[in-house]
């Protein structure tokens, strides 16, 4: 009974492990780590932004493993932890729709050579409008 457990605990480790693996060379290949620290000028400080994103991998794998940990600071951890979570993901998608040539290519078909950056920051802004819309009416109506 004990071999079939600690088996199962190493083929979820072994997979686990590839999995986390797979996920941080991804994040890594489509540079989202290096242009974030490049934005914030803060290469000096890259040691620290890789052990941050250790430690919170880390933590994160941990809560999601044992649910019945609980974090006693409430809504205001909650919201700290959604803004940032938004920006991760959101980085994460423009870094792999560049990655892509998404932007260029749509651009270029439109014809669109000026205000760029308004286009960019439109659709950011209707994602956010979007996802606020989703998660206060959609959720409490259900």
């Amino acid at each position: 009974m004990w071999s079939s457990h600690l088996l199962l605990g190493l083929a979820g480790a072994v997979a686990g492990g590839a999995t986390a693996a797979g996920t941080f060379a991804f994040v890594i290949i489509i540079g989202v780590i290096p242009r974030l620290i490049g934005k914030l000028r803060r290469a000096v400080e890259k040691m620290r932004v890789g052990t941050t994103i250790i430690i919170g991998g880390f933590v994160g794998a941990i809560l999601s493993l044992f649910p019945e940990i609980r974090i006693p600071l409430g809504a205001p951890l909650l919201m700290v932890y959604g803004l940032c979570a938004g920006i991760f993901v959101g980085c994460i998608s423009v870094a792999l729709a560049e990655i892509l040539n998404t932007f260029p290519i749509l651009f270029r078909r439109l014809k669109i050579k000026n205000g760029l950056f308004w286009v960019m920051l439109s659709i950011a802004l209707g994602k956010m409008a979007g996802s606020f819309y989703f998660f206060l009416v959609d959720m409490t109506a259900k």
